[in-house]
């Protein structure tokens, strides 16, 4: 048997550029998204992830011209997250290539739409994402709209309402890890996906492969999804976009055979 859990990058993207961020603030061009797609199409990665990081705060929907663009580009499936409110918006993300949909603050603010969009395209293509951060108190707590509005139920609660409603997976995003490549919030991201039986994709602070392989083990995600460790390289981050191949992967022991 042949254990190998998903790794994922995802791009930030803002008026059709590539950034990043820190702490969710602070947007820095890297470059131009469809040069990054097509990159990683050569490096053969497991699958995508696009976030229009200001969609939802400018109160616009997602730019489909642009990212049917991307999917024409892209030979390993997409997932998609910005600025989506209806069931109308989700279906043409689906019809030009998107095989996956994100939602963060039209779960809290529609649950309803979650619910027509699993009923739609099935519980595999349906992602809520949950955003955390630290309060004064060491609290961990909810946001939604690019980490800006603060919410009243946890991440716990907010991973348990996503499953009773049906989505396929969760993306558990650590806004005060986000950039700073010093590791996932391990501990969040296992009291998540120890208290839900659905899929859980781990995102922000990843430096390398062996921060993946930690939040897999330790952290009990299913997924491992990334930024910096897949744009940034050296001490003074230069940018150049890669991805660790099988071999290094296998080397360290997150792919491997099980007789």
């Amino acid at each position: 048997m042949y254990f190998r859990p998903r790794l994922i990058p995802c791009l930030s993207i803002t008026n059709r550029e590539l950034v990043k961020t820190t702490k969710f603030k602070t947007p820095k061009y890297i470059g131009d998204p469809i040069n990054a797609v097509r990159i990683f199409n050569e490096k053969g990665v497991d699958e995508l992830c696009i976030l229009d990081i200001r969609a939802t705060i400018e109160n616009r929907e997602p730019d489909f011209d642009y990212l049917s663009d991307i999917a024409s580009e892209a030979f390993v499936p997409l997932s998609y997250g910005g600025g989506i409110k209806t069931i109308e918006q989700i279906k043409k993300l689906f019809y030009i290539g998107y095989e996956k949909i994100i939602i963060n603050s039209s779960f809290v603010n529609n649950p309803t739409l979650i619910k027509e969009a699993v009923d739609f395209a099935g519980a595999q293509s349906i992602v809520v994402s949950i955003d955390v951060k630290l309060d004064f108190f060491k609290n961990r707590v909810s946001y939604i709209k690019s980490g800006t509005i603060r919410v009243d139920e946890g991440p716990i609660e907010l991973a348990k309402n996503a499953e009773k409603i049906g989505v396929g997976e969760i993306l558990l995003n650590s806004i005060n890890n986000d950039g700073l490549m010093q590791g996932y919030d391990l501990d969040l991201v296992k009291q998540v996906s120890e208290s839900i039986n659905i899929p859980v994709i781990a995102c922000g602070g990843a430096k390398d492969i062996i921060d993946a392989k930690k939040v897999i083990e330790e952290g009990k995600a299913h997924a491992a999804a990334a930024s910096s460790m897949y744009i940034y390289y050296g001490r003074q981050k230069a940018v150049l976009i890669t991805a660790p191949t099988e071999q290094e992967l296998i080397d360290i022991g997150l792919y491997k055979f099980e007789y």
